[in-house]
């Protein structure tokens, strides 16, 4: 098991020293590894070049059968915790960046209070990744925008969430802009990869947005700091803004109907043992912070 692990890694690293970093070993340990991979095989499983791997035939083969393996290894671990009615032990949630911030601590400190044995460990990413390493199994569950419309993940809606617009102080007596008017001025968005970028795009029409009115930033506190400057206006979703807001100059309003929303919810694989206690979590996590830290004028 310890040789497919790090197989694994190296396979989907395709690079040693971040598959070793990924493992927690050296890389000369993990190099190690792999040679005797390849003896107990007797064939040979990568080709080494001066920059990167390449995995051979086998390689390609045993890779995706590594996975599956260690998936069901993992979902016999979670069968055990699963026959013991409560949660303990590793849980590994993904939660995308326009959610973690405001809902995750909340849900970290309810989860460790219901459940002191839990080893809760978080992660942050962009949708694609999350659905990635959760039908992988390195990841148990995770919060994202729905629908995510991947097969074997089960989806529960969790709550619904408006996007206001967020605009420069100075522009808090004048009126509230319709989408088309907001088609007509600076918009700010996150950048590529983020499942709210195409949410709030799909809400302004992109075919009539010039490219030149389109300006990016990495992060929804980015975004707020740069509209206080005077650069645009942007979109953020309603559970950020008491965070988001607090100490920039900008006005936040909600716009007329029918407004721009998301659903969130959870997510995680069908044939988790642990699915009873994560339907548990999903109907915990509501009261954790999410819509109860929007609160403020709009």
């Amino acid at each position: 098991m310890k040789h497919l692990r790090y197989f694994e890694a190296l396979a989907r690293h395709g690079h040693f020293g971040r598959a070793a970093e990924a493992c927690g070993i050296s890389q000369p340990a993990l190099s190690v590894q792999m040679k005797e991979l390849e003896a107990l095989l007797g064939a040979p499983l990568i080709e080494r070049g001066a920059r990167q791997i390449r995995l051979s035939g086998l390689g390609e083969a045993l890779a995706e059968r590594a996975r599956e393996i260690l998936r069901a290894v993992d979902e016999l671990d979670d069968l055990a915790r699963a026959s013991r009615g409560t949660l303990s032990g590793r849980l590994r949630i993904g939660v995308i960046p326009t959610i973690a911030p405001y809902l995750l601590p909340g849900l970290i400190k309810e989860l460790g209070t219901r459940n002191p044995a839990l080893d809760i460990r978080p992660r942050e990413a962009v949708t694609q990744t999350l659905i990635r390493d959760l039908v992988a199994g390195r990841l148990d569950l995770a919060i994202v925008a729905l629908p995510v419309s991947e097969p074997a993940l089960h989806e529960e809606p969790l709550f619904d969430e408006e996007f206001l617009l967020v605009r420069p102080l100075a522009d808090a007596d004048k009126p509230v802009p319709c989408a088309e008017s907001l088609r007509e001025m600076r918009l700010l968005l996150l950048e590529e990869g983020h499942c709210f970028r195409d949410q709030a795009l799909s809400f302004c029409n992109p075919s009539s947005l010039a490219p030149r009115d389109l300006m990016e930033g990495s992060s929804l506190s980015t975004l707020v700091q740069m509209v206080g400057a005077g650069i645009g206006v942007t979109l953020i979703p309603e559970m950020a803004i008491a965070t988001e807001t607090r100490s920039a100059e900008v006005s936040v309003v909600r716009l007329p109907a029918p407004r721009p929303r998301r659903t969130v919810g959870m997510v995680w694989r069908k044939t988790s043992p642990l699915a009873p206690q994560f339907a548990g979590i999903a109907r915990m996590l509501p009261g954790c912070g999410g819509r109860a830290s929007s609160a403020g004028p709009v």
